[in-house]
């Protein structure tokens, strides 16, 4: 499958000084965007500058979804308005990673999303400054580019907006936006890189967003077995004569079933999980009424009755549209790469995506404002094994992501 997912060259040209530039085709998740500046240990003044100087750097990327998200290309957001350059996304990712954003030095946004915990926290809820506590299980931060509203309840309207969020949340990092900008202008690294990727306006609170939001972006998951399995559907059904004419007049295409075919091989389903993916996707157990799309989200709230038979149930979605029938809902988190980021649910209390499957078959917890997706389902005991392990082959790589290479 790897010629399938080669990125092509296009000629996409940005002024930089007198220079033209030729832009780049990426495919997010295999193109090498997250290793961070070549070298080792903290970054230094030099070593930026003279990464800052090289002007392919700071050209607008061509984005491209690996296989399986690529169905979704159409829906990348917030590309517009904040496109994405290499400078940016190196940017956004120490930035990501660097606890200097916290007022006691000690939180940075991977603190919750982290990349060796599925991009999330095997906590039940997140944990910020002075170990508080907040009431909800961090979302995962992969495959953001697909979303606008962010958080369990869609608070945040962007990805840059959400990415600033947690900066002056008392019980996450705890600090001002103020602060922040102080402390980054003061570091000298800092200060020059955004003055290389924001050159009208340096550093501002928003370009810290946007160059956190840049980096997220380019965190996508690659291809699942489920991807490679599901690609081949539309060949299966040829006959031998139709795959000899499809050999002999169209060698792209034919290249790409025989792409897709060693990708199938090297990344088979179980049969457990192919009887899982049926009923998946079936109307009488109904999981892609909601897991839907190329990311397996509609991106849209539900109640399902998770702690609504709390004496004071967390209204998620309602907090913010005050409309009666939100109460209780949030957003529907996508199922890729879903085993790597237990707990589950808005707030974390089930632990295992067995106990998910199980919360689902019973039809959630009553109450008055429950969707109307959930119904009690009859299913066997082999059955909601065979949907566990479904979701636990809708599971790919992330790309590699330099954790400790910040500026001194």
């Amino acid at each position: 499958m790897k010629k399938a997912i080669l990125c092509l060259a296009t000629v996409s040209a940005v002024s930089f000084g007198s220079l033209l530039v030729a832009g780049e085709s990426v495919t997010l998740g295999i193109d090498d965007l997250t290793s961070g500046i070549p070298g080792s240990g903290a970054l230094t003044l030099q070593q930026a500058r003279k990464w800052l100087a090289v002007p392919a750097n700071h050209a607008e990327l061509d984005v491209k979804l690996p296989l399986g998200l690529s169905a979704g290309e159409r829906d990348m957001r917030g590309l517009t308005a904040n496109p994405l350059t290499r400078a940016k996304i190196e940017l956004g990712r120490q930035l990501y990673f660097d606890t200097r954003l916290s007022a006691d030095n000690t939180v940075s946004c991977s603190s919750c999303h982290h990349p060796q915990e599925g991009f999330g926290r095997h906590t039940q809820f997140g944990v910020g400054i002075n170990g508080l506590k907040g009431g909800r299980n961090s979302p995962v931060s992969y495959n953001r580019i697909l979303s606008d509203a962010q958080f369990w309840d869609g608070r945040a309207g962007s990805l840059e907006a959400q990415a600033v969020g947690p900066i002056a949340n008392p019980i996450e990092m705890g600090n001002t936006h103020e602060a922040v900008v102080s402390t980054l202008k003061e570091i000298p690294v800092y200060a020059a890189e955004f003055k290389a990727v924001f050159p009208k306006s340096g550093v501002t609170i928003d370009n810290v967003g946007k160059a956190i939001a840049s980096f997220e972006r380019t965190i996508v998951t690659s291809a699942t077995p489920f991807d490679y399995r599901d690609a081949l559907k539309p060949f299966v059904s040829l006959e031998p004569e139709d795959l000899a004419d499809l050999r002999e007049d169209d060698p792209a295409t034919w290249q790409k079933y025989l792409d897709l075919q060693q990708g199938a091989e090297e990344n088979p389903m179980s049969e457990s999980a192919i009887r899982g993916e049926s009923l998946f996707f079936s109307k009488e157990i109904g999981c892609s009424n909601c897991h839907v799309g190329a990311n397996l989200s509609d991106e849209k709230y539900h109640n399902l009755g998770i702690g609504m038979d709390s004496k004071t149930p967390d209204l998620g979605r309602f907090a913010e549209t005050k409309d009666e029938k939100d109460k209780g809902a949030f957003k529907t988190p996508t199922i890729r790469n879903v085993a790597l980021s237990a707990p589950y649910m808005h707030d974390g209390s089930l632990k295992t995506l067995e106990a998910v499957v199980e919360h689902y078959v019973k039809g959630g917890t009553k109450n008055r404002w429950l969707s109307d997706k959930m119904k009690p389902l009859k299913v066997t005991k082999q059955q909601k094994l065979d949907l566990v392990e479904f979701m636990r082959f809708v599971t790919g790589r992330y790309p590699k992501i330099a954790s400790g290479r910040l500026p001194e």
